[in-house]
């Protein structure tokens, strides 16, 4: 063998092995090797768009930075929290959990919280995607009827929960208030065809001073004992009329959060295995994943194709939150049988 020979027979094997090291060690998403803080978010301004879940804002795609504004508005309501109970619901955007917000790496947000008049408290927002005081909590806290604002630049890419962090924290957050933030990666995350929002959070709850309406309970939140544990906010959210849909053939992919205040989630679809996960809502990918662990105040993205028509059952796997508290949804999924992959028999006695 020639010395040319021996070379390139040496150099593939290199990068054969360093090929199978990374896929070893799991896959990680690539960017752009600029700094985010040095990308230029070109242009004037413009309103972001920003969505109440299940459903997601349109994917950033292959665009550069940009400068946005994003508006929320913190409440205090009552809406229901299961079946005909009543519950007085401290919120972002009217919504449980608040609006969904999606930028990219690079992009500069100007961030304007409102807290409505009527409010009883002072709210903030302390989103976990800043880098920078508090999340912005301190720049933010607004006396009712107050709206304040700060400029932040998305640096990492992933997936954050925001929430409002003015004392009790615990209760603030025990009252629904928090949400998700998206940042994605220069060129944006692999196409998919269907994208939902999902979070988790758990309530405890006592009869308020006015009849047929429950309040927060800080002494069951301090024994960690709720009542409900819930996706998004109310029991039966991702049921009936309002089960998430995919057709089969389709992928899937699920931005999951955990408000907590305090339970940690296992993730779970009965019938479906996680093709992909973003772990702890990061840039490193795992395949073949069964149960999915989200903590209080994390996330992880999910992602999976449908084979097999048939309604998928969302959970967290710790099940008696699930058939005792309420924490359990529904993916539909319509189209042809797929008897290579699933196929019932029956068993005829004779």
């Amino acid at each position: 063998m020639n010395t040319k020979n021996f070379m390139l027979l040496a150099a593939t094997a290199v990068v054969s092995l360093l090929m199978s090291c990374n896929t070893n060690e799991g896959t990680k998403t690539t960017s752009t090797t600029q700094s985010p803080i040095d990308m230029v978010a070109e242009g004037e301004p413009e309103m972001a768009e920003v969505t109440g879940a299940p459903n997601v804002p349109a994917p950033v795609g292959n665009r550069g930075p940009k400068k946005w504004i994003v508006k929320l508005e913190t409440t205090e309501i009552e809406g229901t929290i299961a079946d005909s109970t009543k519950y007085t619901f401290w919120t972002f955007n009217n919504t449980v959990p608040g609006s969904f917000i999606r930028v990219r790496e690079g992009d500069e947000v100007e961030l304007f919280l409102k807290n409505a008049e009527n409010s009883v408290l002072p709210h903030n927002i302390d989103l976990h995607a800043v880098t920078g005081p508090g999340g912005g909590a301190a720049a933010t806290t607004s006396a009712p009827g107050k709206e304040t604002s700060f400029t932040f630049k998305a640096i990492n890419p992933g997936l954050y929960v925001y929430h409002c962090a003015a004392p009790p924290v615990p209760m603030h957050i025990g009252n629904g208030m928090y949400g998700l933030i998206l940042v994605e990666p220069a060129g944006g995350l692999p196409k998919v065809d269907r994208e939902y929002y999902i979070m988790q959070g758990d309530f405890y709850t006592k009869a308020s001073s006015k009849k047929g309406l429950m309040e927060f309970d800080n002494d069951k939140a301090v024994a960690e004992n709720p009542d409900y544990v819930l996706f998004n906010g109310k029991k039966g959210s991702l049921l009936g009329a309002n089960m998430i849909e995919a057709k089969v053939g389709e992928t899937v992919r699920l931005f999951v959060g955990n408000g907590g205040p305090n339970l940690t989630s296992s993730f779970h679809v009965i019938g479906e295995i996680f093709d992909n996960v973003y772990l702890e809502g990061g840039s490193t990918i795992s395949h073949n994943i069964q149960t999915t662990m989200i903590p209080a105040g994390g996330s992880a993205i999910v992602e999976f194709k449908v084979d097999v028509p048939g309604e998928y059952v969302l959970v967290d796997h710790s099940l008696s939150r699930a058939f005792n508290k309420g924490c359990i949804g529904k993916l539909k999924v319509t189209g042809e049988p797929n008897p290579k992959v699933f196929k019932a028999n029956t068993l005829v006695k004779e």
